[in-house]
């Protein structure tokens, strides 16, 4: 869901880690390092921890992000697992959760 309120952000054709490295056409980050960057911001940010930084921003056990994002950010739940909650991701990670665990092989 696109947001008004924020800039929209163009690629440079280099990595916005900040290695300088060059990035893909269209992209902007070198491969993993958007997970790279985002370690770092939560290193710097919140300790270098994940439930911190969840519970700066509303989250935890008690407030769940995955919901959020199926909720409120085109995530999807996958309605073939036989847990509750299925799995949760973004619909390119649902597709590759049911070809790896739900197909008949």
């Amino acid at each position: 869901m696109p947001n008004n309120d924020k800039p929209r952000l163009i690629p440079t054709g280099t990595c916005w880690c900040g290695c300088g490295r060059e990035a893909g056409l269209g992209k902007f980050f070198a491969q993993g390092h958007d997970k790279i960057a985002e370690s770092a911001l939560i290193a710097l940010k919140y300790e270098g921890s994940v439930p911190h930084f969840l519970h700066a921003h509303g989250y935890g056990p008690q407030h769940s992000v995955t919901l959020d994002a199926v909720e409120k950010a085109e995530w999807e739940e996958c309605g073939e697992c036989s847990t509750r909650p299925g799995y949760r991701g973004a619909p390119a990670s649902i597709a590759n959760h049911k070809r790896k665990y739900h197909s008949e092989q």
